[in-house]
This record gives structure tokens, sequence and C-alpha cells, in this order.
């Protein structure tokens, strides 16, 4: 069970709040954030920007690789894009862990739309530090 004061202090993320991601779900080793696609997202090509999609699954990372309170960081995210994104989409970014050691892990993560279309997929792997926060 994750803790209120860890999920407020996730939630503080300036940077995901400004592109209007949301943290829908949060336990530890799992995190799904979502995102309602903006205009002011909107590459030239009139798709949602491949860097927003980047930021909504680095959001859920960051979420799931520190619900436990430890620092985490990321020290590697590789991503493949699948689908355009139009305007007024709502994505969701689902980030699992898939295998952790005392300083280690690695998720693999999913962004998908509303009709479950696969979006990106991602692998990320994670370092905790030896400090806390929560």
């Amino acid at each position: 069970m994750v803790s209120e004061q860890i999920r407020r202090h996730i939630e503080q993320d300036a940077f995901a709040r400004a592109l209007g991601i949301e943290l829908v779900e949060l336990r530890e080793g799992f995190a799904e954030c979502a995102m309602r696609v903006r205009e002011d997202q909107l590459n030239f090509h009139g798709s949602l920007h491949g860097g927003a999609i980047f930021s909504l699954a680095d959001a859920a990372f960051g979420a799931a690789c520190n619900a436990s309170g430890q620092t985490a960081v990321a020290l590697e995210m590789n991503i493949n894009f699948l689908n355009a994104v139009a305007p007024g989409a709502r994505l969701v970014a689902e980030a699992k862990e898939e295998s952790a050691s005392a300083r280690i892990a690695l998720y693999h993560l999913t962004v998908t739309d509303e009709q479950g279309r696969m979006i990106a997929s991602l692998h990320a792997t994670a370092y905790k530090k030896n400090e806390r926060f929560g």
C-alpha cells in the first residue's frame, strides 16, 4: 500500500501537471497516468508530439519506481512509437515492474488510447538510490 504522503509527493511533479498528466493509480511497482491531448501538444503534422507521449510514459515510470518511497531515477528508457494520435484523444500510460534488485529495476510501459490501440511501448531501467522521501 502506498502512503498518501508518497502519492502527494509524486503528484507535485510540475512538468507533468503542466502537460495535463494525472496520476490515476499507484501501487508499489505499478502506476497508471492519463492525459487528454491538447492542441498545443501537436507537432507540425497535426498529431501528438512524440515528446508528449514520452513524457506521459516517463511520468508513469517515475511514479511506479518511486512508489515505495525510495528515491529512484531513470538510467535508460527505450521507446517505440507505434501509432499517431489526434487532438482530443485520452491516452493512458501504464508502468509495470518486471524485475528488481536492491539497486536496479526493470519496467515495461505501454501507452494506449481510448480504443485500446497501442500508441507506444517502452522498456525502462531505474536506479534506486540510498535515499528515502516517504
